[in-house]
């Protein structure tokens, strides 16, 4: 554990004395750990009732000090803290996005009153680098279906060529499904950045139907993009960790938190026989 140095502690009930923490590696959008060693330096006991009373939590900052994210998650007291008792608590710390330099800001909260901070109290201000959320950029695809000479001929003219093996993103397709050259990029630039799930933008090719289809698919191909509260299914994700897609409308998706959708990833899906391939 980090030894931390002298620091200012005022007099009153509540103050903090940080002795000492560690931190697990930060990785954009990723939930990692922190172990904190720190006293009561106050006159008042710290006491968590569940989710209220006292609380450890954290600010991320930019370089200049500016919050990022203001309301970090929490993590209770085992058990009353009296004046002058040191205690170790763990804390999980979600990494922001995107990767670059922040301030991680460790505080005690009175929750729904005030942070420790706006009375004195002086929190641990620790540099982070918060790194890239993948180590490498290889995408694989899976083509969920037969063979499809113009959904080959797109994923060999990608930007950044497709593997095989030891990929960290898989994306997923139907045959008919013609992504656009900058697609592999766009996908793996995403999940740098730090989702987890990220869904492309849907073109519906031309021909008799074209017109419903694209109707029935406007949900999951809005205009604009980098919209991460997008509330629709992610169709043709490109995925991390192992996940697997669910179905809608016959089609690859993903739904839930840790998604993106990316509006400048354009997947053109040609139409056949009244229904889009797949």
């Amino acid at each position: 554990m980090e030894r931390v140095g002298e620091h200012p502690v005022p007099p009153g009930p509540l103050a903090v004395r940080w002795l000492g923490y560690e931190l697990d590696e930060s990785h954009a959008g990723v939930a990692g750990r922190a172990k904190l060693r720190l006293e009561n330096a106050g006159s008042a006991p710290w006491r968590s009732r569940g989710r209220e009373g006292v609380q450890l939590s954290y600010h991320w900052l930019d370089p200049l000090g500016n919050p990022i994210v203001w309301d970090g998650v929490r993590a209770a007291f085992p058990r009353r803290v009296e004046p002058g008792e040191a205690v170790e608590l763990d804390v999980a710390v979600v990494a922001p996005r995107p990767p670059g330099r922040y301030r991680l800001a460790f505080d005690l909260v009175e929750e729904l009153r005030f942070w420790f901070q706006e009375v004195g109290s002086t929190p641990l201000d620790l540099p982070v680098e918060v790194r890239p959320r993948i180590a490498e950029r290889r995408l694989r695809v899976v083509v969920h279906g037969a063979n499809d000479p113009e959904t080959e001929a797109a994923l060999a003219a990608q930007e950044e060529p497709v593997v095989e093996e030891d990929a960290v993103a898989v994306a997923h397709l139907v045959p008919g499904a013609q992504p656009a050259p900058d697609w592999s990029r766009l996908l793996l630039d995403a999940h740098e950045e730090g989702y987890g799930a990220v869904g492309g933008a849907i073109e519906i090719g031309g021909g008799v139907g074209a017109r419903g289809e694209r109707r029935r698919l406007a949900a999951w191909a809005p205009g604009g993009g980098r919209n991460p509260r997008f509330g629709h299914p992610l169709l043709f994700p490109s995925l991390l960790d192992g996940r697997e897609p669910e179905t809608h409308d016959g089609l690859p998706a993903f739904s839930g938190a840790d998604a993106l959708f990316e509006g400048r990833a354009v997947v053109r899906l040609r139409r056949r026989s009244g229904r889009p391939s797949g």
